[in-house]
């Protein structure tokens, strides 16, 4: 489930190798991927738009024009949800288009409008792919940071043999996906803490918050597209982790501790977004303690280990990063625990806003150092994990 959360837009083109793409969208589905579908016109000679619409799950886009979708602005909205760009198979003729930067279709807009990694299956006859116009146009887009998966040599439909086949669309699947093994934390092993921890009262009560775990989960998601080794330690949540991430399951605050404090041994960098209890119960009951043998109970509190603390005082060669939930002043409450801890790095997010606080999807955030701030505007928790990795990325690289 390596695509998993990843947004795929799928480029079609006209050429004869367009029957591969239904199964480039099938493999992506396959990986965990949500594919949405582009097709010229041309390409709908070759293959039909029902075809990729069942293999997707999604409505196919043909139009620059489409009064319905661009009422919503519908090449910008599909330029901003898509993570990766795919055009396979991608022609001579929009090969050339895209190094003009031409706008006069769906996809040439799309384009233009997005930051998302853009990567190009050609397939065209040997002697377009050789042709000095094509290889101009090839080395100018690759300077401009696009990657190119192929094409491959052999037998073409016309009877040519040379270099112009699409590459087999489980080789462009797994250049894609090892092209985030080089990312930015390449080589760095990353702890990150998530959701809530609980506090025992007795064998079935305990002390918790509302904490889901979603953002730091993320987190960890993003740490591993972007190259690292991550180790995730988890409290009680209903979610389930990449299968690339070392995932440890805990409880209470204790036992938080002692997996980071491990952890923390060979790594380079600690994330800490889980919300752990401050307080634990002095004193725990063995069995169950039944309401109709008290009328009035009195929980004595005392405090838990502050782990991120700990981490930047015994871990201090770590860049150690924090999160603040906070209700009220965002900004500034978060630059004082930011000091108070002596972190590298704190995000602080406003958990009184239901659509952004505990168990959201989204999130909005504050990304704060000793030097600057910078607010990430409202977005799906794993591109708001994803912009903190990069922020992050630059400071320790």
């Amino acid at each position: 489930m390596y695509f998993r959360n990843k947004n795929i837009l799928l480029g079609v083109t006209g050429g004869v190798a367009a029957y591969k793409s239904a199964e480039v969208i099938r493999l992506f589905k396959k990986q965990g991927a949500d594919v949405r579908v582009i097709m010229t016109e041309s390409a709908k000679e070759f293959i039909t738009p029902l075809t990729l619409q069942a293999v997707s799950g999604n409505e196919i886009h043909d139009s620059l024009l489409d009064t319905k979708a661009e009422s919503a602005m519908g090449h910008i909205e599909l330029a901003k949800w898509a993570d990766i760009i795919l055009i396979a198979p991608c022609t001579a003729e929009t090969i050339a288009k895209i190094t003009h930067g031409r706008a006069d279709s769906l996809m040439g807009a799309v384009l233009l409008a997005s930051n998302a990694d853009i990567f190009i299956a050609p397939a065209m006859n040997m002697n377009m792919w050789l042709d000095d116009s094509t290889q101009n146009n090839y080395k100018t887009l690759l300077k401009r940071g696009i990657t190119f998966i192929g094409p491959a040599e052999g037998e073409q439909a016309c009877g040519d043999i040379g270099p112009g086949r699409m590459e087999e669309p489980d080789k462009i699947i797994n250049l894609i996906s090892s092209s985030f093994n080089s990312g930015p934390l390449a080589n760095k092993t990353i702890t990150v803490t998530a959701g809530p921890t609980r506090e025992q009262l007795d064998p079935v009560r305990f002390i918790s918050n509302n904490s889901s775990g979603k953002m730091g989960y993320s987190i960890a998601e993003a740490a591993i597209e972007a190259g690292a080794i991550v180790n995730l330690i988890s409290g009680p949540v209903a979610l389930n982790a990449n299968s690339k991430i070392n995932l440890i399951k805990v409880n209470s605050a204790n036992e938080m501790q002692e997996s980071v404090m491990d952890c923390m041994k060979t790594s380079d960098i600690f994330i800490g977004c889980a919300a752990v209890s401050d307080f634990k119960s002095s004193d725990i009951s063995d069995t169950k303690i039944k309401k109709e043998d008290i009328s009035k109970i009195d929980i004595q509190l005392e405090k838990n280990e502050d782990i991120l603390a700990n981490v930047a005082s015994k871990y201090k060669s770590a860049y150690v990063v924090g999160f603040a939930a906070e209700t009220s002043d965002v900004v500034n409450n978060a630059k004082k625990k930011l000091i108070s801890k002596n972190l590298d790095m704190i995000v602080s997010n406003d958990v009184s806003d239901k659509a952004i606080g505990f168990d959201a999807d989204e999130n909005e955030v504050n990304i704060i150092t000793k030097n600057e701030s910078i607010f990430l505007k409202r977005d799906k928790k794993i591109r708001i994990a994803r912009e903190i990795l990069n922020f992050m990325s630059l400071k320790i690289n």
